[in-house]
């Protein structure tokens, strides 16, 4: 950050400088030096006269042209900053350097500024850190955190973390708030340090303390997350609350979460909504996802699709995943927009490039039944295990079904095995039905009853209505079970009562091994159960 004071000191409006600006004034005129540096300030700050930056610059110029070290750094920002002059930067690196030559710190810094971001001198970090060094020296505290976090990046240096970390304890036991920080985070990762949370928590609450909102959002993740120390919702609403009222984006976003999931506060929409705009009108992409979410939906707003569009697209834009598997979404659908799959697709393949589960799925489905691309089994094969290596458990079945059917691209029972068994363990009610059809039939695995079993009862206990039947089946002939006409009857009747007519032949067989006693009380269970 390019320093300006003394320019900006304060300027006591509330008091009368007339008499001491005309004797000023007076020396300045004979040619005093001094004089005119103090008439230049006079005039920029509004000193017993009307504020002029246009007479600011002539009288800094007049002592600067003297060899004034002080005038020749105020000179430099008038230039740098555009007051009173045509913003010229290479302007301000000449008088910048004039001042950095003869030792005032102040400048060195600025000039190491100019050479870091290129700004009227080449880009130049050898020349950069070789200003920043000759004002750390003198216990600039800018400069100091500068050189700390050249050698934090390695930019212009090789990479050296304990010197970062000397440079960065340098400036901030001057109480340099951004020096502070970044102390914190290096014992907050161990770099260059051993890790140490209260050391970097006792750093960032320095820098909190000064206001600077980084580090308020630090310590307020610590005190959410519980990460290293007791969790504190209160504390975390504190800290996220004081840099979101600096307009810190991160901290906007993550207090309308608090409120959206009413953690350690009343759930309020409203104020969540209110958050997230704020963040989200800064650029912050999840913000801006999230308020996507919310016009889509119409949580706490009039559903408006075009809105939707809109934040959607703001998100997407910056690359955001989620934010382009909506927008996708809603050309598929036309949704405040006219619908467009090609359109769709692009932002589906988007959002997949990255990782995105449901892209990448969606987008298998899409090759799978050639909505809106030429039908390719193998590039459906191709997103869908994307998707199913990261455990998602509709592309784990649908990646088994693929490898299943002998008339796709490659028919493999084992690997058709090994994804209907990743679905099914996650329990996915199609998967554990496939699972024991399978080891009933001996289809690519062992003849196995007890495992058809086992996968039918997983399956029939969330509904599945074929695999209620094969297990009221089971029951029935003992496969992988103990005969059981009570659980044979109960399964099947669930089956007929979903629809599955053919269980109707075989409920009579089942009656007809219970006692009268035995039927009545199974009848009598099954009246309870729902459906």
């Amino acid at each position: 950050m390019t320093k300006y004071s003394p320019n900006e000191a304060d300027a006591n409006n509330g008091s009368t400088y007339t008499a001491e600006f005309l004797r000023v004034k007076g020396l300045a005129e004979r040619g005093v030096a001094n004089a005119q540096h103090s008439l230049g300030f006079m005039y920029f700050n509004g000193q017993g006269v009307a504020q002029s930056f246009e007479l600011a610059v002539v009288w800094y110029r007049q002592a600067a042209q003297a060899g004034l070290e002080h005038a020749q750094y105020n000179l430099g920002v008038m230039y740098q900053k555009g007051q009173g002059v045509e913003q010229n930067f290479e302007e301000a690196a000449a008088w910048y350097r004039l001042a950095a030559e003869q030792g005032y710190a102040a400048a060195q810094y600025n000039l190491g500024w100019l050479y870091a971001k290129g700004q009227g001198v080449p880009n130049d970090t050898q020349q950069a850190m070789y200003w920043f060094s000759k004002a750390a020296e003198q216990g600039d505290a800018g400069a100091q955190n500068n050189l700390g976090m050249m050698y934090d990046t390695g930019k212009g240096v090789p990479q050296d973390f304990k010197q970062a970390i000397f440079w960065y304890r340098k400036a901030a036991e001057q109480g340099y708030a951004r020096a502070q920080f970044n102390l914190g985070l290096r014992y907050d990762n161990g770099q260059g340090v051993p890790q140490d949370v209260g050391q970097a928590m006792s750093w960032y609450r320095k820098a909190a303390d000064q206001g600077y909102a980084p580090a308020q959002f630090n310590l307020a993740l610590r005190f959410d997350k519980g990460d290293g120390i007791a969790q504190d919702s209160q504390k975390a609403i504190l800290w996220y609350r004081r840099a979101a009222e600096q307009d810190h984006a991160s901290s906007q976003f993550n207090l309308g979460l608090i409120y959206d999931n009413g953690q350690g506060v009343p759930r309020d929409e409203q104020k969540a909504l209110d958050w997230y705009r704020k963040a989200a009108e800064q650029g912050h992409a999840a913000a801006q996802n999230n308020l996507g979410l919310r016009y889509d939906h119409g949580q706490g707003v009039e559903q408006d699709y075009e809105q939707a569009h809109f934040w959607y697209r703001k998100a997407a834009e910056q690359g955001f995943p989620g934010a382009q598997y909506h927008l996708g979404l809603l050309y598929d659908a036309g949704h405040g927009v006219v619908a467009d799959h090609q359109e769709a697709i692009f932002w589906y393949r988007k959002a997949a490039d990255q990782g995105h589960l449901r892209a990448q799925f969606d987008l298998g489905l899409r090759y799978e039944t050639g909505r809106g691309v030429p039908q390719d089994y193998r590039k459906a094969m191709g997103w869908y295990r994307r998707a199913a290596e990261q455990d998602y458990v509709a592309a784990q079945y649908s990646l088994g079904l693929l490898y299943d059917n002998d008339d796709g691209p490659q028919p493999d029972c084992r690997q058709a095995h090994h994804w209907y068994h990743k679905a099914a363990e996650q329990g996915h009610t199609q998967a554990q039905f496939a699972l024991g059809l399978r080891y009933d039939n001996g289809l690519g695995v062992a003849q196995d009853y007890a495992q058809a079993h086992h996968w039918y009862l997983q399956a029939a206990s969330q509904g599945h209505t074929r695999a209620q039947f094969n297990l009221g089946l089971m029951f029935l002939a003992g496969q992988g079970v103990r005969s059981d006409a009570a659980q044979a009857w109960m399964w099947l009747t669930m089956a007929e009562r979903a629809g599955y007519n053919a269980a109707a032949r075989y409920l009579p067989n089942a009656a007809s091994r219970m006692d009268p006693v035995q039927l009545a009380q199974v009848r009598e269970r099954m009246e309870l159960l729902p459906g």
